[in-house]
Parts: C-alpha cells; structure tokens; sequence
C-alpha cells in the first residue's frame, strides 16, 4: 500500500492559502533587537522586584512583548522573567495585581499562563502557581480574557 501521497504539502499549489505572516503584523524589531530588549527588561524587573514593585515588574515584562516568527529566545526569556515574578508574588496579593494590569495585560498574561502549561514538566514554576494565578485572573478578568487568548494569533 502506497501512503507517500499524504506527504504531499498540497497547500503550496493553492495561491488563496494564508500564510502565518499575513494574519497579523510581525514585530518590526530586527530579531536582534528584540533580544536585547528582553535582556534589557530582566535587569528592570529585578530592580522593580527589589524595591517590591510587584505590579510594575508585570506591567514591564507583559509591555511590549515579542511576538512572531525568528523572536524564540527572546520569547523564552519573557517567560522566563515572568514566571520568577510569579513565583516571588504571595497569593494573597494576586488578586489586586491582576485588577491593576489593564485588559491587554491581562490576555498578554492568560497566554503566558498557558504557554507555561504547555511546558514539558512545566518548567521552572509550579502548578499550583501557574494554576493559582488562572483562577484569579479568570475571577477578575472573566472567560472573555480565556477567548482572547486562545483565539489571538500573536502567540507569545
């Protein structure tokens, strides 16, 4: 039995098809340039870490975030930073942190939320934090934030 016809890309002989790129604008940053910014923010995040600026070091990390195609390692960084900041936050303090970001924020945050469930053993951070977070975010923000996160095509 022949199966090599489902290898076949068909989607290259169809001029209508949509590419990754044309569903949203691309970061207009040189890849480079991106990661350094990411650099950048880690070191302005643990000084508003430091100085107990929970809610600024949040706003920093979601403010401006790298999406697209060639941007990996400064995704991972991003994501990185964010969940040291989620791992230092008490879960009593949760709840105010998420009621300050602004309704962006929050859906920027939704998707690192379950990019770091999508993490093989979750990496660095624990579930309960990953999880704890969620629901907090889902009691403030509502399943609307969970719609915008899952369907935007800007992954994080």
């Amino acid at each position: 039995m022949d199966v090599n016809f489902r290898k076949i890309d068909i989607d290259q002989y169809d001029e209508d098809v949509l590419q990754e790129e044309e569903l949203y604008e691309a970061d207009p940053r040189d890849p480079a340039q991106v990661l350094n910014d990411a650099k950048a923010k880690v070191g302005a995040v643990r000084n508003a870490l430091s100085k107990g600026d929970t809610v600024g070091a949040i706003n920093l990390v979601l403010d401006g975030t790298p999406v697209g195609p060639n941007v990996e390692e400064a995704k991972n960084l991003n994501l990185q930073t964010l969940t040291s900041i989620l791992n230092s936050t008490k879960a009593s303090e949760i709840p105010a942190i998420v009621r300050s970001l602004s309704q962006d924020a929050q859906d920027t945050l939704m998707k690192y939320l379950y990019k770091g469930m999508a993490l093989p053993g979750w990496g660095e951070v624990s579930g309960s934090v990953l999880l704890g977070w969620h629901e907090k975010l889902t009691e403030v923000a509502g399943t609307g934030c969970i719609v915008r996160a899952m369907t935007d095509r800007r992954t994080v």
